[in-house]
């Protein structure tokens, strides 16, 4: 299973997130049928991410969006699960300091950005100055109109220099969304998962569907495509998620770095 290329925006596609069902999951049916295909992709997973880590001349930056109760922290957990945390940063973009308000706006995104060998991943990233700030009106149009080019540009200029970028769109339904935030309210557990702002920006659901649409067709391109996935199922999110992820770094085509001594030559001592 492979994820699907209608689920890969094309450069300068129109988007109509109505053509996504965030319910899809392919020829599977239930949880148990990914099981035995996700622990195989975690094996390879975490070899892969040796090999980035050995060679080290390339990053991957891991770029994860969507609405809130998505997914984005279970699909890290998930997706992740297994890896070796030393060659992994997850960085969440939450509301911009005083500082960060003082420069650029993708100065945070790019000091964030892996080193290689690395693993990064953006929990949220620079696209919310393309959402949060258009949906509120935070700043001008012409301001944030902008801004679509210059990612394109800054995402363009990690690949050039060894990042590979891959960027998902976790596509949750409203009626999912609406059942995890009330899971969320009835389990005292999960208590800390929400708050006022979450129900607030509920309200906005149209808006921001609307944001995302002109993120998706503006800012996918032939370095940094988009891929909308399927996340009203985590299984499913997951399963194709993880599939992409090997799948990139296998067509890296790495290599293990050439030893620098005669390693034939060297004797352990008893």
């Amino acid at each position: 299973m492979e994820l699907e290329t209608k689920n890969i925006v094309k450069p300068g596609e129109h988007v109509s997130l109505d053509d996504y069902v965030p319910g899809y999951t392919g020829s599977y049916t239930k949880k148990g049928q990914t099981k035995r295909r996700l622990k195989k992709l975690h094996k390879q997973l975490l070899k892969l991410q040796e090999l980035l880590y050995a060679e080290n001349q390339r990053a991957l930056l891991i770029i994860l969006q969507g609405m809130d109760t998505c997914g984005k922290d279970g699909t890290i957990r998930k997706v992740m699960a297994g890896i070796n945390v030393q060659g992994c940063d997850v960085v969440s973009f939450k509301v911009p300091s005083v500082d960060e308000l003082s420069r650029d706006f993708l100065w945070r995104a790019h000091r964030a950005a892996p080193p290689k060998g690395k693993i990064g991943i953006f929990n949220r990233s620079h696209y919310e100055d393309v959402l949060v700030v258009r949906v509120h009106d935070l700043v001008p149009a012409p301001v944030w109109g902008q801004r679509y080019q210059q990612i394109n540009d800054f995402e363009k200029m990690l690949v050039e220099n060894g990042t590979v970028v891959l960027k998902f769109f976790l596509h949750i339904s409203k009626e999912e969304q609406k059942a995890r935030l009330e899971s969320r309210i009835s389990d005292p557990t999960k208590h800390w998962k929400i708050t006022e702002a979450d129900i607030r920006e509920r309200a906005y659901w149209d808006d921001y569907m609307q944001a995302y649409e002109t993120v998706l067709q503006e800012c996918s391109t032939d370095w940094a495509p988009w891929h909308i996935v399927p996340a009203d199922k985590k299984w499913y999110r997951n399963l194709v998620i993880t599939e992409c992820i090997v799948d990139t770094l296998r067509k890296l085509g790495m290599r293990y770095p050439e030893p620098t001594a005669d390693v034939a030559k060297f004797t352990i001592d008893d």
